[in-house]
This record gives structure tokens, sequence and C-alpha cells, in this order.
């Protein structure tokens, strides 16, 4: 037996891909499966057996991961900055029945919107202004993007009623004053900072209060 052979450190031998794809994330990408060991053949061999899902385009979901919205988990892993918005957000915070055939979601103006495998209803916001009101929504173990609060939805399903209707603005803030803790002047304050939404917002109120 030669020195070589003699001296083979047992840690080095190779791990099989199934013992790579224990050590990934419950999603990941085809970026983090390359790094972690797994090689392209291996790869799409457990994909073609139906070891792992395809989310997306380079996106895969191990067996034993969390269900998750693949159209939203391939948006979090290529543009983490996507918000709900608009009716989306409406329908998150309980705010309408209404049911958005995609999901709306918006980016910093100048921002490129990904391409993903699902249909998404595509925003561009002002950047001075995007994370006004703007929280973390997991979509998945590891996975966020944005939501943004009920207020600020409010704010944009106002100024941006042309496009979204006069009745769901309306609908939207009758249901968020039935709230105990719906304060009018928080809605304001918010508002404040988009100087076209006042003027209807203040008509609302005045009708709804």
């Amino acid at each position: 037996m030669s020195d070589a052979t003699s001296a083979r450190d047992p840690t080095q031998t190779r791990r099989s891909p199934t013992q790579i794809l224990i050590g990934l994330p419950e999603t990941f990408t085809y970026t983090q499966a390359r790094r972690a060991g797994l090689d392209h053949r291996s790869l799409y061999g457990l994909r073609d057996a139906g070891v792992v899902e395809v989310l997306g385009r380079g996106v895969y979901r191990r067996p034993d991961g969390e269900a998750v919205d693949p159209t939203l988990a391939e948006v979090a892993v290529r543009a983490p900055r996507a918000t709900v918005c608009l009716t989306s957000a409406l329908v998150h915070h309980d705010l309408t029945d209404a049911i958005p055939p995609m999901p709306d979601l918006a980016l910093p103006r100048g921002q490129r919107f990904p391409v993903v495998g699902g249909p998404v209803a595509w925003h561009a916001f002002a950047i001075t202004t995007f994370d006004l009101g703007r929280d973390d929504l997991d979509v998945g173990p590891g996975l966020q993007i944005g939501v943004y609060d009920a207020e600020r939805t409010l704010v944009d399903t106002f100024r941006m009623r042309h496009r979204q209707g006069d009745d769901e603005a309306y609908e939207a803030l009758r249901r968020w004053l039935r709230r105990r803790e719906s304060q009018p002047s928080t809605l304001l304050t918010m508002a404040g900072h988009f100087p076209r939404s006042v003027p209807p917002i203040r008509q609302a109120l005045t009708v709804l209060l």
C-alpha cells in the first residue's frame, strides 16, 4: 500500500449528492448548491428524480422543506427589496375581500423588475419614500420580502385610486376605521409624505367618521 493511500484523510471522503442536499437551506439557489459541492449533473439528476422541487429558474426546494409560494420564494431570492403593496397588501391586512389574480409587488423606481416564473404585477415606487411603512414578511425559511403596513397601504390605494378604483379605497378605509386601534391622525401623518393623497383621504374621513 502506498504512503498516499495509507495517509488518506477519512474526512475527505467524497460526500454523496444526498448528503450535500441535507446541508443546504430548505429553499436554495443553483449558486448555493454549486458552492456546497453539488455539481451541475448531480443537481439536475436530483431534479429529474423528483428529489428536489423546482420553484423557479435556478431556485429549488428540498423534499423536507416547508411549503412556500413559489413565486414569492423566487422573488425573495432575486429581489428581496420587493414589497407587497396595494390590493395584495389590503388582503394581507384583511381590508378587502378582493382576490388579486397575481401579487402586487413594488420595487424602488429605477430598479429592474426581475423575471420570475409566476405572474407578478410590478409597481415602481419613489426611492425617497419607498421604505415608509415597510415591514418584513417571511415567505419561507430564510426568505424575506417586504409588506407595507395598513396605513401606508391605505395611502397608496388612495393616491393610485385612478388605477385601483374609488370603491376599493373607500371600502378599505371603512374597514380600517372599524378597528379599535385605528387612528386617523396616524393615517394623515403617513399621507403627509404623499401630499396629493391628503385631500381625498380627508374628504373620505369626513364622510365616514
